[in-house]
């Protein structure tokens, strides 16, 4: 991984995001602390993952098939104490 001055990121953007693609992750540095890494949208999605939807992550429940039955408390009301 290659670091890079904050300024000199700047300075130097378009080959900074060249790197990023062909070589990997760019370090980025502030006042000599190390405190960004700039990535690749092909990196960022890897690592990301991607998320399913309701519909697919319902689908791949474990519970999928199980007869479980949920009641509703069919009382009207309930006595609570003001």
């Amino acid at each position: 991984m290659q670091t890079w001055q904050l300024q000199e990121a700047k300075a130097h953007l378009s080959e900074v995001v060249r790197l990023c693609i062909q070589q990997g992750p760019q370090l980025l540095t502030v006042r000599g602390k190390d405190e960004a890494v700039l990535l690749s949208k092909t990196d960022y999605e890897r690592l990301m993952g991607t998320k399913p939807n309701l519909f697919d992550f319902m689908r791949a429940s474990p519970l999928k098939g199980l007869d479980i039955r949920c009641e509703r408390d069919q009382s009207q009301n309930r006595d609570v104490d003001l």
